[in-house]
């Protein structure tokens, strides 16, 4: 595997796959869709962008995706899930939609839509230690919320009232919230940083 110029791909079956191709490739990264099995072969890492995660979900499974996907996150291959990516990583979802599966891998509860609708959005700075420099400004779209989280899962930021918002575990980083549509580059480049490391 390549270690100075990352291949990443990010998984365009439904979403918005452009902001995140946007970042990486700012970042200097090769930033390549994977709608199939042969597609996801070929990267160093996967994103799993924000979206509806019953829609993805389904289509994954139409495409001959969710095992592949399952197999490459069982085997190590670095993934970061942002809003209906992080509860495609979750190994557990609360009011998921009738049937609906995740790839899973990730330890923890995820409930879906956990701030609301749509008009229910909001904006907020958070606190990320794990970050260098201002807080980052984060935007919450039909969000879903980490409720619970095994003992290997690192809480990478909270909000105020202390419920989590951005988690990794090994090489999986998941964030509730959108960094790809406010120009926040610091999660994916931390991202990359993960790949880079599996990749030596």
């Amino acid at each position: 595997m390549v270690t100075t110029t990352p291949r990443v791909g990010v998984l365009a079956l439904q979403g918005d796959v452009r902001e995140h191709v946007r970042v990486l490739t700012d970042l200097g990264a090769e930033a390549v869709t994977v709608r199939r099995p042969e597609e996801l072969s070929a990267v160093d890492g996967l994103v799993l962008p924000g979206g509806e995660s019953s829609v993805i979900d389904k289509l994954a499974r139409a495409f001959g995706m969710r095992d592949p996907i399952r197999d490459a996150i069982a085997g190590g291959l670095p993934v970061y899930g942002t809003c209906a990516g992080l509860i495609l990583l979750a190994d557990r979802i609360v009011d998921g939609i009738r049937d609906q599966q995740t790839f899973g891998g990730l330890d923890v509860t995820v409930r879906r839509n956990a701030f609301g609708s749509q008009v229910d959005s909001f904006e907020v700075d958070l606190d990320v230690p794990a970050l260098a420099g201002a807080p980052v400004h984060a935007v919450f779209i039909r969000a879903p919320l980490v409720e619970q989280a095994g003992d290997g899962v690192e809480q990478l930021a909270t909000l105020d009232d202390g419920r989590v918002v951005a988690v990794r575990q090994g090489a999986l980083l998941g964030t509730s919230f959108h960094p790809e549509v406010t120009g926040e580059h610091r999660f994916h480049a931390l991202f990359l940083d993960m790949v880079r490391q599996r990749a030596r």
